[in-house]
Parts: structure tokens; sequence; C-alpha cells
């Protein structure tokens, strides 16, 4: 892999500043309430600027999670057991290790950063167009055609729900070792249960 040149890293930490920036406020006044004019002024661009980098005000909050969109294919394509296996495998790791990814973590600025990303139906509806794209990089990593696309929409389906049941109960004041062996027994059911569904694939 290339190592990114000073330019591509300038850009990447422009990114990763303001989106940060633009969250922390997010967090503090709500989606709605800030103004993308406001965000540009604390992060010490112009608007125009800061257009260039995200087309959207979702864009800032989505920013943080846009590198898990591709995640389920990467995790294939390097994979060296079937697709399903090696998914089932990822995302019981991404449990044992609480990434905030599988919704088992209850870090404060996590929990914070779900509550907004839940809560904001405008952000809900920017995250299914990023689910849409998971599933369309997922199943061309699976080969492309039908049988892959819907494959790709179940596993993406299937990833989503698990962590979503987890942040909910952990949003609702459930400790994380409380909820744990309960999210794994779920993914293990939700993988076999893939597994037996998409004999291709498994």
């Amino acid at each position: 892999m290339t190592t990114p040149g000073l330019r591509e890293r300038k850009k990447q930490r422009m990114y990763q500043d303001v989106s940060e920036t633009a969250i922390r406020l997010f967090m503090e006044k709500g989606f709605d309430a800030v103004s993308v004019a406001e965000i540009a002024a604390a992060a010490g661009i112009s608007k125009p600027t800061l257009f260039r980098y995200f087309p959207a005000k979702e864009d800032l909050v989505l920013h943080r999670i846009a590198d898990h969109q591709d995640e389920a294919a990467r995790v294939v394509v390097e994979a060296e057991d079937a697709p399903v296996s090696a998914l089932r495998r990822h995302f019981l790791d991404g449990l044992a290790r609480c990434d905030p990814v599988t919704g088992l973590s209850d870090h404060p600025q996590v929990l914070a950063f779900h509550s907004l990303l839940y809560g904001t139906p405008a952000l809900v509806a920017r995250v299914y167009g990023y689910q849409e794209q998971a599933e369309a990089t997922l199943a061309e990593a699976l080969g492309g055609g039908l049988d892959a696309r819907l494959a790709a929409g179940q596993i993406v389906a299937v990833r989503r729900i698990l962590a979503l049941e987890n942040w909910r109960r952990i949003a609702g004041g459930e400790r994380v070792e409380d909820v744990r062996a309960d999210a794994v027994a779920a993914a293990e059911r939700a993988f076999g249960l893939l597994a037996a569904g998409l004999p291709h694939f498994s």
C-alpha cells in the first residue's frame, strides 16, 4: 500500500477537522439548529470551501462512518475462507473489541454520536444511501450478478440490525457486559441463517 503524499494527508486532515468541528456543534445544539455557515466559521474556512469537501450538511456527520462503507467488501476480498464465514468472524471480533460499528460500546462519545445519528431524520435517510453503496461494493466483491446483489442486501441488513439492537439496549441503560452474551448469540444465529440461506457464499 502506498503512503499518502503530503497534499493527500493535508486533505484528509481537513476532512477530519471540519467533520469533528461540525459533530461537536451538532451534539451541543442539535443538527437542525446549526447552520453550515456557523460550522465553516468555527472551522476557520469559507462556506464555499466547506462545500467543496462536503456536498451536503449530512456528510459532515457521516464522514465519521465513511470508512466502514466498504468494510464488508474489504473483508470478503481479503478473506481466505467463504464470504459469510469471514464476515461472521469479523463481526464477532468487533464485538470482542467493543467496536462502535457493532453497536456494543458504552463510551459516552460513541453513545452521543449514535444518538445524533439515529435521532436525526435527515441523517437516518442519508445512512440508507451509504448502505446502498455498501451493498453495491459487497455485491461486486461477491462476484456481481443478481445472486450477489441479493446476498449483499441480506448481509448488510443483518449487520445493521445486529448493531442497532446492541446500541438500543446500551442506550437504554444496559451495561456492555450484560449485553455481550446476547449480542454474540444473536450474531451467531444470524450468520448461521445467512450461511444456510446463501450456500453459494458460505
